[in-house]
């Protein structure tokens, strides 16, 4: 169960109030028209307002906007517009909760996208929600076509090369990075990728303006960000939130030892630093925020996650094929009270070996996430290492879903 917070930490400006999904009619009344017709305005007003994708990378949008239309003029190719809602990462669930409250501002910006960069066709990937989807679709008439593909439910699934390969007819496994597939992406044509949060803040910058989208966040960071916050007793919720806010305002931390930053290619902060760190796309990842109880145990909630990530590898090069089952084992056996041998440094230095390697970033943000836990929680490894645990309580925590078989 998700529950939808938008009035506490600023005026709502992606999520329907009320959490109340907003049809074709609705969503007109509430932001008005979009105008179409000139691309070239749109590009301006977009570099401007300094907005970056929300997928993750937090990448400046008018760059990768501009790099897919040279590339498509290079070429002589008409490119390819992708809106990612694939969101296979396990703790969020901004994506999902846009993409059921407000389709219609993330279907605005993929045509205002398609537009931009000249794209005469148009996906929108979603792993659950297509069929909601594609009657919010039969409610438009859009100058581009847009179809709802449906992904397999893969933690890489949504990886910018898998979800393009995956729409050319190949396996929803990532490609080697080069080309990107800005230049080469679905069936060889120039290919713009943009997360289902970037699209709907785009459908706003082109109807209010850059210094409307700057009136939100810091000078640096302007805007905001759709957060998924985990606190134990508590139903997941999804916020808006704008950057440069402390974490400690969006996320309860007294009683905790530590705050979980980014999801699963995130990092582990003290809970005391957490509180005072500034909301950014530097760390914010997939937007996830959880807080870890004193009570529990941050090993323990790190290996179950670290297995998981082995598992849902795409085993198609060395970093992730044996680096990271290795990896995943030396941290399970930090997790247990006992003798921990070599692991703790074997761990240390398959990171360095690990990191920069992959055919996409699912070993860097692995190793981000060892890296800091082992640093956040070495008083407790300390502990394990001399046979004890100091938690109370070992429920699980991190939603990890069951292993396939």
């Amino acid at each position: 169960m998700t529950t939808l917070r938008t009035d506490v930490h600023m005026p709502p400006r992606l999520l329907a109030p009320g959490g109340t999904p907003a049809d074709r009619t609705t969503h007109e009344q509430r932001y008005g028209p979009l105008g179409y017709g000139d691309p070239a305005a749109l590009l301006r007003t977009l570099a401007e307002s300094g907005l970056t994708g929300r997928g993750g990378a937090g990448f400046p949008a008018y760059r990768k906007f501009v790099s897919v239309a040279d590339a498509a003029r290079r070429t002589g190719r008409a490119p390819t517009v992708v809106a990612n809602g694939a969101e296979s990462e396990p703790a969020s669930h901004k994506d999902r909760t846009l993409l059921r409250l407000s389709p219609h501002l993330v279907l605005d910006g993929l045509q205002l996208a398609a537009e931009a960069v000249g794209a005469a066709q148009a996906y929108l990937a979603v792993e659950d929600g297509a069929s909601y989807l594609e009657s919010a679709l039969a409610q438009r008439h859009d100058p581009v076509r847009v179809q709802v593909v449906r992904l397999p439910a893969r933690f890489l699934s949504g990886q910018a090369s898998a979800l393009v390969r995956y729409l050319s007819g190949g396996p929803a496994r990532p490609a080697h990075p080069v080309p990107p597939v800005r230049e080469r992406g679905v069936r060889r044509a120039p290919t713009l990728v943009q997360n289902v949060e970037t699209l709907a803040h785009l459908a706003l910058v082109a109807r209010y303006g850059a210094d409307w989208f700057r009136s939100a966040g810091t000078p640096a960071e302007p805007g905001s960000a759709l957060c998924t916050l985990h606190v134990p007793g508590r139903e997941v919720r999804v916020v808006e939130a704008p950057f440069g806010m402390p974490v400690g305002r969006l996320l309860p931390l007294e009683g905790m030892s530590a705050a979980l930053v980014g999801g699963y290619h995130g990092t582990w902060i003290p809970a005391a630093e957490a509180a005072r760190v500034p909301l950014s796309a530097a760390f914010l990842g997939a937007g996830v925020l959880a807080a870890l109880p004193a009570d529990r145990c941050g090993p323990a909630e790190t290996a179950r996650v670290l297995r998981h990530l082995a598992l849902e590898s795409a085993g198609q090069c060395g970093p992730c094929l044996n680096g990271l089952p290795r990896m995943a084992a030396a941290f399970r056996t930090l997790a247990t009270p006992g003798p921990q041998g070599t692991a703790r440094t074997d761990l240390f230095r398959w990171a360095g070996l690990v990191a920069g390697r992959g055919a996409c970033h699912h070993p860097d943000g692995t190793v981000r996430l060892v890296r800091s836990a082992l640093t956040t929680f070495a008083t407790e490894l300390d502990a394990h290492a001399h046979g004890r645990c100091t938690a109370t309580d070992h429920t699980p925590l991190l939603p990890v879903p069951a292993e396939r078989a």
